[in-house]
Formats: structure tokens, C-alpha cells, sequence
């Protein structure tokens, strides 16, 4: 596995942070990557108004995000500090400093280190019937015919052909795309796009830009909605019958709501693959966040899939409190607010765990990951990479967050792409 280190954003990581107060935590090892027993040294640098800040800092130290191993309060000099830390076994720390000025609001910075990242190891093996399960709902699927409908829609450039599409899915349901592709070319590489969380209407330019480029390029909605309404329709939807979509059925794995889902990528690849355009061997699915999480999955339980990109994906680690971290959005088994019985959605979210998937992904990878993430933490998704069996790139980019600079993947993505291309030539 190669572990490639991004050095790019490493000037601050701040949570909330306004103009008044400026920072920036940072590691003595850029790459925050540290071996067991060795010590970490985080750089507190704070300013207020441009002047350094006074005073002190709290801090807390976690293991995989959860278990709070110490904490305490330590004193600015000239707005500086320094805070230590380790721990004896593969796996992540997280800082978290909070600060605050006088009749300023409190202000929260977030740093992270990992420890021998090859050596993390899953928090639980898949279920038993773990595969007979998705055998029986791709059967389910196959019973139903594509029935691929296809929009040609002028979109002003004669360079490319752009298409609407729609196709059937289980149980009464449709998959909503777009597709794109090189006018008048033919034995294209196959591009899957999936997409991250929410309820929102397409952009062409998601599969047009890689139709310049030489892509037969599939974007497919999460949802069983028209890709091109207006904001007001998705807003709605959301607030609706898609209000907190993560949750729903999420004690059962025939009732999830990600079931559906992860058939709708099954079936799109089933779609290239079948497409006159498709050059007869790469097929690549990309995604972030959800998008990810679905990138890792449809490479699991499609065999056609030659690569996967997925950055800070998301679904890894559903049962990561067994091995003392957080688990990755959406928190599938600890959403106890649902009134849902803790078990029941523990026991399902075996089946949609993307690091059980990974376990049957052979393919080349491409994963980025921040060490302060919090909605997708990274020790999870540190597990579920190592759990894929093909040749495999992990961009850490030590102070990105869920949200923040992820230029480092933005990077090793286009490169990725192109040589998927070249190695199928």
C-alpha cells in the first residue's frame, strides 16, 4: 500500500473560526504519521486581533476519535503552547483545543496523528451470510429488467452527446442519471459518478467534463428523484418523505434505506458494461463522502469495476465502538435518538459497513482521508483501506476535515483517472 502524505493545508484547522482569532495546530511531523510509542508533539501558535493571544488553552485527547485518554489546560506564552501525546498500538489520535478571549465566543481547533495506518485492523469480520445476503438482493435486482430510457438533450456543444436516463430499480423504483460521452466516438473507458449526502438536483458539468475527456460518463442521483427540478422540489423532499434518509430503516437490512442505493450503482455499472460505447474493460466509480462510501461498495458487489476513487468516504466502520473509535457517517448505530433498538441497528449495519465490502474489492484504489475529521474518522477509514486487496493509493492530508482543503486527492484523482485510461490501451 502506498500511504501518500499531503503537505498542503497545513497552516490551520479551526472549527467556527471567525476574524478575530487566528491559529493553527500543527504536528512536528508534518506527515502526522508517528510509530507506536513515539511521541507527538503538537504546535499551539494563537493570535487575537493579530496580537498573540493571552492566556490558556483546554485541550482533550482522544484514541480513535472516542475514548479520552487525557485532558487538561496549558498556558500561552506569547500565543504559543505545545501539547504531547501517543499511544502504544496502531491507530489515531485526535487533539481538540479550545480556546477562548474575553468576551469572544469559544473557538475550537482540531489536530490528529496516526500510528502505523498499514497495521489498523478491522473493528468486527463481515457476517457469515454476509455474501448470500447480496447474492439474494442482486438477484433481485436481475429480475427486473433495465429497461434503460434514454433524453437526448441539446446542450449547445456538438463535441458531446448528452443524455438523461432513467432505469427500473427494486421494488417499484427508479434509478435518475445523466450520461455523457465524446460525439461520435466509440470504445470508451467507463466513469461512474456517485453522489455524497443530501437531496439536490444534478450538474451537468459533473459528466460532461469527463465526457471531454475521453469518458463514457455516468452520474446517477442517490435518490429515487428527477435529477433537473427546481431547488424548491428538493427542498421539500427533504423536509418530507427524505427527512434524515440515513436513518430510515436502519434497523433492518430488507428496509434500509441504502439498500435500494447501493442496487442503483450495482445497475448502472451493469448498464455501462452493456452500453455499444463501452470499451470492453475500464470501469471506474468515483465518489465523496456518501459518494465514496457507494464508490467502495459498488466495487464490492460488481466485478466489472477496474478502479475505485473515493475521498473521505463515508459508511466505513459501523461497528468501530468495538474497537474503541468513532464509527464513520452516518453513525448507523449510535443514532439512539431514533428510539430503535441499539442492537437491531447494530446487527444491520453489518451488511452496509463499506469495510466489509472492502474485504471483496480487488481493484485499484484511489482513498483520501483528513486526520481531524469528524464525520468520517479517519481510523475507520484507515481499517476499511486496509482491507482492500488491490493496488491501492491513501492520501492522508494530516489537517483536512470533512469539508476542507482536499486538493492533495484533488490532485492524485486526475492522475488516477489518466493512467486507469492508459493501462486498459
Amino acid at each position: 500500500m502506498r500511504f501518500l502524505i499531503s503537505l498542503i493545508g497545513l497552516s490551520a484547522c479551526a472549527c467556527g473560526l471567525e476574524a478575530a482569532t487566528k491559529g493553527q495546530v500543527t504536528p512536528d511531523n508534518p506527515t502526522g504519521i508517528y510509530q507506536p510509542g513515539q511521541t507527538v508533539t503538537w504546535n499551539v501558535e494563537l493570535s487575537e486581533d493579530k496580537a498573540p493571544a493571552k492566556g490558556e488553552v483546554s485541550f482533550s485527547l482522544r484514541k480513535g476519535g472516542l475514548e479520552e485518554l487525557t485532558k487538561g489546560t496549558v498556558e500561552l506564552r506569547e500565543g504559543k503552547a505545545t501539547i504531547t501525546g501517543t499511544r502504544n498500538e496502531p491507530g489515531v489520535l485526535t487533539l481538540i483545543v479550545k480556546y477562548k478571549a474575553k468576551d469572544q465566543p469559544e473557538r475550537v481547533f482540531q489536530a490528529g496523528a496516526v500510528f502505523a495506518p498499514e497495521k489498523i485492523a478491522a473493528s468486527a469480520p463481515p457476517p457469515d451470510d454476509f455474501d448470500a445476503f447480496w447474492k439474494s438482493k442482486i438477484a433481485e435486482l436481475d429480475a427486473i429488467p433495465i429497461d434503460a430510457q434514454l433524453e437526448k438533450v441539446d446542450i449547445g456543444d456538438p463535441k458531446i452527446d448528452y443524455y438523461k436516463i432513467t432505469m427500473n430499480n427494486i421494488r417499484g423504483t427508479k434509478i435518475y442519471g445523466q450520461l455523457a460521452k465524446p460525439a461520435g466516438q466509440t470504445r470508451l473507458p467507463a466513469l461512474l459518478q456517485v453522489q455524497w449526502a443530501g437531496v439536490y438536483p444534478l450538474q451537468r458539468e459533473w459528466v460532461v467534463g469527463h465526457a471531454r475527456n475521453g469518458w463514457l460518463s455516468l452520474n446517477i442521483s442517490s435518490h429515487n428523484l428527477p435529477i433537473d427540478k427546481p431547488d424548491a422540489f428538493y427542498a421539500e423532499k427533504a423536509k418530507t418523505e427524505l427527512n434524515d434518509y440515513p436513518g430510515q430503516g436502519n434497523d433492518d437490512r430488507e428496509k434500509s434505506y441504502f439498500l435500494r442505493m447501493f442496487l442503483s450503482c450495482r445497475r448502472a455499472v451493469d448498464y455501462l458494461t452493456k452500453n455499444p460505447d463501452w470499451n470492453g474493460k475500464t470501469v471506474v466509480v468515483h465518489g465523496l463522502s456518501q459518494g465514496g462510501y457507494q464508490a467502495i461498495v459498488t466495487a464490492g458487489i460488481h466485478p466489472a469495476v477496474t478502479a475505485l476513487a473515493a475521498n473521505v468516504p463515508a459508511g466505513c466502520d459501523h461497528t468501530g465502538k468495538k474497537a474503541g473509535r468513532l464509527p464513520g457517517w452516518p453513525a448507523w448505530a449510535s443514532r439512539t435518538w431514533q428510539g430503535k433498538d441499539e442492537q437491531k441497528m447494530l446487527a444491520a449495519a453489518r451488511y452496509f459497513d463499506a469495510m466489509n465490502f472492502a474485504t471483496r474489492t480487488p481493484c485499484a484504489a484511489l482513498v483520501g482521508l483528513g486526520l481531524v475529521d469528524q464525520a468520517c474518522p479517519p481510523e475507520g477509514v484507515i481499517a476499511t483501506c486496509n482491507q482492500l486487496s488491490g493496488p491501492k493509493q491513501i492520501i492522508i492530508m494530516p489537517l483536512a476535515d470533512h469539508n476542507g482543503d482536499h486538493k492533495a486527492y484533488d490532485q492524485a484523482f486526475g492522475k488516477f483517472l489518466e493512467a486507469q485510461k492508459k493501462a486498459e490501451k
